[in-house]
């Protein structure tokens, strides 16, 4: 079973910048997808992005795209959500999760990730 820890979270003003923090542990995520989604209150969650078990490609929901960008150390057990240019209503928990299937496709389904984290606050004023 893995853990994870989201870290980084804050609150910041609209058009700053923030990096989250995903480190795992328990079991070695290096052969897995690994994905970011938020939830803001009142709302469902949703996908913000997800990146490959080898960290060569990435995948963004249209919204953050070309704002935010996911990388990760697997040296480190250790993902990362860069978030540019944030805007107020970006205001959520952000979450990681790891896929549930070993070296499989990019998903933007939450149903395909098995373990998540407790979430980070992030609060984004105008």
């Amino acid at each position: 079973q893995v853990q994870l820890v989201e870290s980084g979270g804050g609150l910041v003003q609209a058009g700053d910048s923030l990096r989250l923090s995903c480190i795992t542990s328990g079991r070695t995520i290096s052969a897995y997808v690994m994905g970011w989604f938020r939830q803001a209150p009142g709302k469902k969650r949703e996908f913000v992005g997800a990146i490959s078990w080898d960290g060569g490609s990435t995948y963004y929901a249209d919204s953050v795209k070309d704002r935010f960008s996911i990388s990760r150390d697997n040296a480190k057990n250790t993902v990362y959500l860069q978030m540019n240019s944030l805007k107020p209503e970006e205001t959520a928990v952000y979450y990681c999760a790891v896929d549930r299937q070993l070296r499989g496709a990019l998903s933007t389904e939450s149903t395909r990730y098995a373990n998540w984290g407790q979430g980070t606050q992030v609060t984004v004023s105008s």
